[in-house]
């Protein structure tokens, strides 16, 4: 079982820029840890700290080379443009085109403190950006056109009223009507 539940869209947690991380120590790793446990079990490709609903800048991610840490993560150049089908953890049975730089230059650290550079392109550096805006409190969704935009929000509110539908009614009680 996952150690952690992921935050789904209308979490406000979502929406909040999360903070830097002052402290790069067992209880980061430990948080790390679980959350690629987290993340393989859903399964997703990243995931950042505030979709388990941890306020820190770090995210978590696997594009099939083996588990990546990054802490204090920034995108520090982007070129190109590259459009793929892009979904996310936190709004789960949703995928949507989406056009993004194709290729990035991050930077952060590891778990042992050390400064990290990467230069990633396509799939890495889609997981960048998407885990990055996480981090900025903002969902892919919001990068959307506004009839994509339009689109997904009217699945989400389909796949609410399903959900509430397939939900028992909890209190309810039976009555007689004469």
């Amino acid at each position: 079982m996952a150690p952690f539940a992921i935050r789904k869209i209308g979490d406000p947690v979502l929406n909040q820029r999360a903070e830097v991380v002052t402290d790069i120590d067992g209880k980061l790793a430990k948080l790390a840890d679980d959350m690629l446990v987290t993340m393989y079990e859903e399964p997703g490709s990243g995931l950042a700290a505030n979709q388990v609903g941890v306020q820190k800048r770090l995210f978590v991610y696997d594009i099939g080379r083996g588990p990546v840490v990054i802490v204090n993560p920034e995108i520090i150049e982007s070129d190109g443009e590259w459009t793929y089908e892009e979904g996310c953890l936190s709004i789960p049975g949703l995928a949507f085109p989406l056009v993004r730089p194709n290729s990035v230059h991050l930077v952060g650290y590891d778990l042992d403190g050390n400064e990290v550079s990467i230069e990633a392109d396509e799939l890495e550096a889609r997981v960048f950006q998407h885990e990055l805006d996480h981090l900025d409190g903002v969902l892919y969704l919001e990068r959307l056109d506004p009839d994509q935009r339009k689109a997904a929000k009217k699945a989400i509110r389909e796949m609410n009223l399903q959900a509430a539908i397939a939900r028992p009614s909890v209190g309810a009680s039976s009555l007689s009507l004469p």
